[in-house]
């Protein structure tokens, strides 16, 4: 049994694969890329370096494509889910692997995630942790391994028993969130999430897809509609009015003044949290129901 397998999914990602991919080798870790319907050279170029390539016929969205990865992973004892635009750094991978050996009640582990910028990603609370108590989220960056509230779908490793036992990433979910509610069940079944602090990676952040039109729009869409989803989920107050009233005021000003992008952004927001509000679903709207 391979101890480990890495999950990839891409969605037009050739910009971003080979140096995703070239790390994962360097590694030597085996690297299963499932594509989701990429309309550019994303597949040639996983086949390239070596990568086993699932093809989805449409683009699934990013929790049930790597549903369908790590199944298909039958081999690994561990799977490390990262997305294309990030890049491990030499002894990431041996660090994850000694932390998890270190810290046997740790269901996610999670690598120190440097950003273009070279800032240091922190998130210090999560919607889905209230039992964690930071309300303003200030930020105390850890200088060691440390217990988290929240771990970035970034990149994560865990055990695929784990994995499948807790019923994988939610598949109601198209995009967003889907990380928060799978730290939120790992918790509730009694393990730990960790960050590793000698694992580094480096996060490109936002540069998974290729730009194209629609696609803030769509984001914003996913954000608000995921957002409600997971606070009814939990039984948390549902965001969904507040979001509306916030952002189609904004939507409404910026087409008057002709910021197309913020009209998207703000449009995208509203409409997302009304779909929420009507019922609608995520997979209904992608085609996927």
């Amino acid at each position: 049994m391979s101890s480990l397998v890495a999950i990839v999914v891409a969605h037009d990602s050739a910009h971003a694969l080979p140096e995703c991919l070239a790390a994962l080798a360097a590694e030597h870790v085996a690297a299963i890329v499932v594509d989701n319907a990429s309309r550019d050279a994303s597949v040639a170029v996983a086949e390239a370096a070596g990568a086993e390539v699932l093809r989805n016929v449409r683009n699934e969205g990013y929790g049930r494509a790597n549903n369908f990865g790590i199944d298909a992973a039958s081999q690994a004892e561990r799977v490390l889910i990262l997305n294309p635009d990030l890049i491990l750094q030499p002894g990431a991978v041996d660090a994850l692997l000694a932390a998890a050996r270190a810290y046997p009640d740790a269901g996610l582990l999670a690598p120190r995630l440097v950003e273009p910028d070279g800032r240091f990603f922190y998130q210090p609370r999560s919607l889905l942790a209230p039992y964690l108590t930071n309300p303003k989220g200030k930020r105390s960056l850890p200088e060691g391994d440390a217990c988290a509230p929240f771990l970035s779908g970034a990149c994560l490793m865990i055990r695929r028993d784990l994995f499948l036992e807790l019923g994988g990433f939610d598949p109601n979910i198209f995009l967003f969130y889907e990380d928060d509610d799978l730290c939120r069940r790992v918790a509730q079944a009694g393990h730990a999430l960790v960050h590793v602090h000698g694992a580094q990676a480096l996060h490109g952040r936002g540069r998974s897809s290729a730009p194209e039109p629609g696609r803030v729009f769509r984001t914003r869409w996913h954000q608000a509609w995921s957002r409600a989803y997971v606070s009814r989920k939990y039984g948390l107050a549902d965001p969904s009015l507040v979001t509306l009233a916030i952002n189609a005021p904004k939507a409404a000003l910026a087409r008057l003044a002709f910021q197309s992008r913020q009209s998207e952004r703000y449009g995208g927001s509203a409409a997302g949290a009304l779909a929420a509000l009507r019922g609608q679903t995520a997979l209904a709207r992608e085609g996927l129901a």
